[in-house]
C-alpha cells in the first residue's frame, strides 16, 4: 500500500512551512509535523507575558522575496510588511543620533555634522559597492553547483554563476573578486573616519555570527546589508503584527493548497531503508510513512540525531560533526510603560519605528567580540533593537510600547557559569543599564522583561549551537560549502531527504530562499520519477 503523504516537513519555522507550501500548490500531499505547540521555529510571536506579545527570536526579514509572497498570495493569508523611513536610528553617547534614511542625500547631510569628507563619499560609497551588491543578490537566490561536479547540470550551475560575473566591467569584477574575501574593518577604513557611521556599518557584518568586523570575509555580509538600489542601505523590512504573522501567512496558504499541520509532534527518528527516507517515526511512537521527507532542522540535528547513524558514510557525518555551530547572541524582550526617550528622538516616534543599533566603532565591536571569544559575555555589548508596537500597537496594552533587542556577544559555552537564572537576570539587567545610557530613565519605564538565552534558543528553538543560521556564515561554510561540500542542492546523501532550513544555501535571516528552493528540488525529482 502507497504512503498516505508524498512528502512529510520536519518543522514548521518559515522555511519549512514556505516549502510546504509550494509543494502542496504543485499538488503534492504535504504532512508539516512541528515538535512544539506553536508554529514558526525561530520566527514566532508569542504572548510571553499577559497583553504584550513578543518575536521570541528574529525581529525582522532578511530578503523575503517578492515572488514567494506574489507566488503564495501572503497578503490574502494577512501577511503585511513595512519599510519604515529612517530604517536605522543610531544613538550616540555625545546625545545627537545618527538618522540613516533611504534618501542618500539626506543621510549625507545627517553624516556631515560629523565629518564633510565621510558625507561626500556616501552616495559613491553606495554606487561602488553596486555590482557586488547585485551579484550576491543573485547568488543567494540561485541553487548553487556541486564541487566537485558531477553531472552536466552543476557544470550549468557554475557557468550560469561565471556569465553573471561576465556582464561585469573588467573594473567592476576586479572590485568583487577584491571585495569578497575582506574585513568589514578594512573595507571600512577605505572610506570612511566617523565612528559611529563606521559602527553602524560594520554591525551587520557581524550580526549573528561567531566574528569580529577584522575577521576575514566579513566584508560579505556588510555588503550584503547594503541595498542594490539607491538607498545606498537596504531597507528595514518588519511584519506588521511580529514575524509570527509571516509564519501564520505562510501556514495558512500551505493548508489552502492542502496541505496538513500537526503541532506537538516531535519527529524521534527519520526512517530509512536501502538507503531512502521512508518517513518518520514519532517520539510517542506513531509511524508516518512519505515517499520524502524534507528537513528543517540543522543540519547536526538532521544527520547526528535524526538519521539512523548506519544510513549514513563516516566521512560524511565526519564533515557535518565539524560544521562550526556557534551562536553568537541572545534575546531580551522587554515590555515597556512608555516610548523609550532617546536623546534626539524626542516627540518624534517615527524616528525610532525601524531598527535601533547601539555599535559606537570598529573598536568597541571587536572588544565586544573579545569577550566572547575567551569565553565571557560582552561587557559592553552591541544591540539590534525594535519596538514593534509603533508598527502595530495590538502587540501591547493601550499605551505601553513592547521592544525587542537581539545582543550580541552572548556565547552559550561560557568560561565560567552556566546560563542559569541568575546569568539570565545579569544580561538582562546589562541591555537595560546599556539602553539607558542612550534614553536616559529608560530602567523606569521596564514593566516585564524575558531574557532567552543561547541556551533557551538551543533547548527551546532547537537550534544547535544557539545558532539561528544553522552554521556559522564563514566564507569556508557558504555556497557550495554549504552544509558541506558535495551537498550543496538540498538532497542529501540519503535518497528522498532533504534540507530546507538556514543550514542549505543561502543561510540564515527571514527570507524563504532554502525552503522554496528545496521544493524545487523535490519536485524536479518528483518529475523525474514519476
Amino acid at each position: 500500500m502507497s504512503p498516505r503523504h508524498d512528502v512529510i516537513v520536519v518543522g514548521a519555522g518559515h522555511n519549512g512551512l514556505a516549502c510546504a507550501a509550494y509543494l502542496a500548490r504543485a499538488g503534492l500531499r504535504v504532512l508539516v509535523v512541528e515538535r512544539r505547540e506553536v508554529l514558526g521555529g525561530a520566527a514566532v510571536t508569542e504572548e510571553s507575558v499577559p497583553g504584550f506579545r513578543f518575536d521570541s527570536c528574529a525581529h525582522r526579514t532578511g530578503g523575503l522575496q517578492p515572488t514567494l509572497i506574489r507566488d503564495l498570495g501572503l497578503a490574502r493569508h494577512g501577511l503585511e510588511l513595512r519599510r519604515p523611513d529612517p530604517p536605522v536610528f543610531v544613538p550616540t553617547r555625545d546625545g545627537a543620533p545618527l538618522l540613516i534614511w533611504t534618501d542618500p542625500a539626506r543621510t549625507a547631510g545627517e553624516i556631515r555634522r560629523r565629518s564633510p569628507a565621510d558625507a561626500e563619499r556616501w552616495s559613491r560609497f553606495g554606487m561602488a559597492a553596486r555590482p557586488a551588491v547585485r551579484f550576491l543578490a543573485q547568488v543567494r537566490r540561485m541553487v548553487p553547483p556541486d564541487v566537485p561536479m558531477e553531472a552536466s547540470r552543476d557544470l550549468r550551475a557554475l557557468l550560469g554563476l561565471l556569465a553573471r560575473l561576465r556582464y561585469l566591467g573588467r573594473r567592476e569584477l576586479g572590485e568583487v573578486l577584491r571585495l569578497l574575501p575582506m574585513s568589514a574593518a578594512e573595507l571600512l577604513d577605505e572610506w570612511f573616519e566617523s565612528e559611529p557611521l563606521r559602527g553602524v556599518l560594520a554591525a551587520p557584518a557581524v550580526t549573528g555570527f561567531f566574528q569580529g568586523p577584522r575577521a576575514a570575509g566579513t566584508a560579505y555580509h556588510l555588503l550584503g546589508s547594503l541595498s542594490p538600489g539607491p538607498e545606498v542601505l537596504r531597507p528595514t523590512e518588519l511584519v506588521v503584527g511580529g514575524t509570527g504573522r509571516l509564519t501564520a501567512a505562510l501556514a495558512s496558504a500551505a493548508q489552502a493548497s492542502g496541505a496538513e499541520i500537526r503541532t506537538g509532534a516531535e519527529v524521534g527518528q527519520i526512517r530509512t531503508a536501502d538507503g531512502s527516507a521512508t518517513g518518520v517515526a514519532l517520539v510517542d511512537g506513531e509511524e508516518i510513512a512519505a515517499r520524502r521527507v524534507v528537513s528543517n532542522a540543522d543540519p547536526r540535528r538532521t544527520f547526528l540525531q535524526l538519521v539512523p547513524p548506519e544510513a549514513l558514510d563516516p566521512a560524511f557525518v565526519r564533515q557535518v560533526g565539524h560544521i562550526r555551530m556557534r551562536g553568537a547572541g541572545a534575546k531580551v524582550n522587554l515590555g515597556l510603560a512608555e516610548l523609550p526617550r532617546f536623546t534626539g528622538a524626542e516627540g518624534e516616534p517615527g524616528l525610532l519605528a525601524g531598527l535601533i543599533r547601539i555599535s559606537p566603532g570598529l573598536d568597541h565591536l571587536e572588544m565586544a567580540y573579545d569577550d566572547a571569544k575567551y569565553g565571557g559575555i560582552s561587557r559592553s555589548p552591541v544591540l539590534e533593537a525594535v519596538l514593534p508596537s509603533l508598527t502595530d500597537s495590538s502587540l501591547a496594552p493601550p499605551g505601553r510600547h513592547v521592544m525587542s533587542v537581539y545582543v550580541q556577544y552572548a556565547p552559550l559555552d561560557l568560561r565560567e557559569g552556566a546560563w542559569d537564572g541568575a546569568r539570565r537576570d545579569a544580561l538582562g539587567d546589562l541591555v537595560v543599564r546599556t539602553l539607558a545610557e542612550y534614553a536616559p530613565g529608560f530602567e523606569r519605564s521596564v514593566l516585564h522583561r524575558q531574557v532567552i538565552s543561547p541556551a533557551d534558543l538551543e533547548e527551546t528553538y532547537g537550534l544547535s549551537g544557539g545558532c539561528a543560521a544553522h552554521g556559522e556564515m564563514a566564507l569556508d561554510q557558504l555556497f557550495f560549502m554549504r552544509p558541506v561540500p558535495g551537498w550543496a542542492r538540498y538532497r542529501t546523501p540519503v535518497r528522498g531527504l532533504y534540507l530546507c532550513g538556514a543550514g542549505a544555501h543561502p543561510g540564515g535571516g527571514v527570507s524563504a530562499i532554502p525552503g522554496t528552493n528545496a521544493a524545487r528540488a523535490v519536485l524536479r525529482d518528483a518529475r523525474r520519477e514519476g
